[in-house]
């Protein structure tokens, strides 16, 4: 089955996404729980620490390249990512998505609990970056729709935190599928509860100016904390919101903020 009827299949039953899990609220609480507290939840399906500690080196492209050929999903993945940025090897966009495109044609079904699950979702978010632009000169052409089922099925089958947030920025912006704040603000609270920085940095936008979601000051400014202690250094964007936050929060936000850090950092420790 090629990865276009597999997604097919995937998003025909798009309305149980949200199965198995707590319900959220939009602001990414737990429906059910304490509102005023965040709740913690367990790290998203394969940390990119674990990616991180396997970097490849220059002396092991030749090792990568055979395994890859072999049909290691990982090879594939550590050399689409050397493609992609240029590291070790001449940055060519085309051969890493055809990396990507070969885990994804090869692994999309596999279990979100696989040992590889963590490189197969990620090839379908660095797939949904590269039909959103397009490759110049080559026959990947911008397509916002392809782009949308791409981030759908890794965010709603191996449930990645990446695609999640990228998702929400379709939604959010109407990109790929009608705009919806609701479904958007959805998938950001999934994302920002696994960690995911960015989407936390959106939601404490939207909570602390009551954009799409009632006003909730200090939850807002929790989200956004947490952000920026997150954001890398070309994030300005993410210190931004945050500096724009805690100028015009009043004492009380900025100490039920603590509070929430607080209970946040517990439970991701628990």
């Amino acid at each position: 089955m090629r990865i276009s009827e597999r997604i097919v299949v995937a998003l025909s039953v798009m309305g149980f996404a949200f199965a198995g899990t707590p319900a959220l609220a939009f602001d990414g609480t737990t429906v059910g729980q304490d509102s005023a507290l965040p709740v913690a939840s367990a790290p998203p399906v394969g940390s990119a620490g674990a990616l991180r500690k396997s970097a490849p080196t220059n002396n092991s492209l030749s090792a990568l390249q055979y395994a890859a050929e072999d049909g290691h999903p990982i090879a594939q993945w550590k050399l689409g990512r050397m493609y992609a940025k240029g590291d070790g090897v001449a940055q060519d966009d085309l051969r890493a998505f055809q990396y990507f495109s070969r885990i994804a044609n090869a692994h999309a079904e596999d279990s979100p609990t696989a040992p590889q699950a963590a490189v197969v979702a990620n090839a379908f978010v660095a797939l949904g970056r590269y039909y959103l632009a397009g490759i110049p000169n080559s026959k990947v052409k911008a397509d916002a729709e392809r782009a949308r089922e791409m981030f759908s099925y890794a965010a709603s089958y191996f449930g990645n935190a990446d695609a999640q947030y990228d998702l929400a920025r379709l939604y959010l912006d109407g990109v790929g599928a009608p705009r919806d704040p609701k479904y958007g603000v959805r998938w950001l609270g999934l994302a920002a509860q696994k960690g995911q920085h960015q989407a936390q940095a959106m939601l404490g936008q939207m909570l602390f100016n009551g954009e799409h979601l009632p006003r909730q000051a200090a939850r807002g400014l929790m989200w956004l904390t947490l952000a920026r202690d997150s954001a890398g250094p070309e994030e300005i964007w993410i210190k931004d919101s945050y500096n724009k936050a805690i100028a015009k929060a009043s004492e009380d936000d900025r100490a039920m903020a603590l509070k929430m850090i607080e209970h946040w950092v517990q439970g991701r420790r628990d």
